[in-house]
């Protein structure tokens, strides 16, 4: 009987903090190598997201992307395969510091900002308008901001795919994020 326990709790669902390792980071030398990595594995089903590398392993440039381990034979071949030359791959497991997300949240009462980088995006929590965009510097920036601001966030087109820098990007994730916090909001108010 003992064995049998010991069986179920090797196999049986993982707490978070195993689920926590079995990541890795791809290094990449610039900013448009992560950008475009990043679209290419998700284009493919792989679950990926952008993030900013521990300091103990930057190399290149700040951004980094984040996958399962489970899923490097696949990553590494398609890299290859698209000719993206990542500098590194590291197991996350073998850091002392985490990636850091590249969002950050500040609650204004009504309204609510997210930022990426330098790029923020305001929300009225209320009504789920968008009411400023801002940042950047990057020549997609003005018309980004004109086609979503009076906006409702759950109706617009998502920033990436209307712009194409690093700041769109950048606002791309703002946006994403800004997005599930008034979505969680609106269905907090329901129940």
């Amino acid at each position: 009987m003992k064995i049998l326990d010991s069986i179920k709790k090797k196999l049986g669902p993982r707490k978070k903090e195993a689920l926590e390792k079995g990541k890795g980071l791809i290094i990449l030398n610039e900013v448009s190598e992560a950008m475009q990595v990043e679209k290419m594995l998700k284009s493919f089903g792989y679950g990926v997201r952008g993030v900013a590398p521990p300091p103990e392993i930057r190399r290149g440039c700040d951004l980094a992307v984040e996958f399962n381990l489970v899923d490097q034979l696949g990553v590494e071949r398609l890299l290859k395969t698209s000719g993206l030359n990542p500098l590194d791959i590291v197991a996350l497991d073998n850091l002392s510091q985490k990636p850091l997300d590249i969002t950050k949240e500040k609650d204004f009462g009504s309204y609510l900002m997210v930022t990426a980088a330098n790029m923020k995006i305001t929300v009225d929590k209320e009504k789920g308008t968008i009411v400023n965009i801002s940042g950047g510097g990057c020549p997609d920036v003005p018309y980004l901001a004109v086609s979503l601001v009076g906006n409702r966030i759950t109706e617009v087109k998502n920033p990436g795919e209307n712009g194409y820098s690093l700041c769109a990007y950048m606002l791309e994730k703002a946006y994403q994020k800004a997005l599930s916090m008034v979505k969680s909001e609106q269905t907090r108010e329901c129940t």
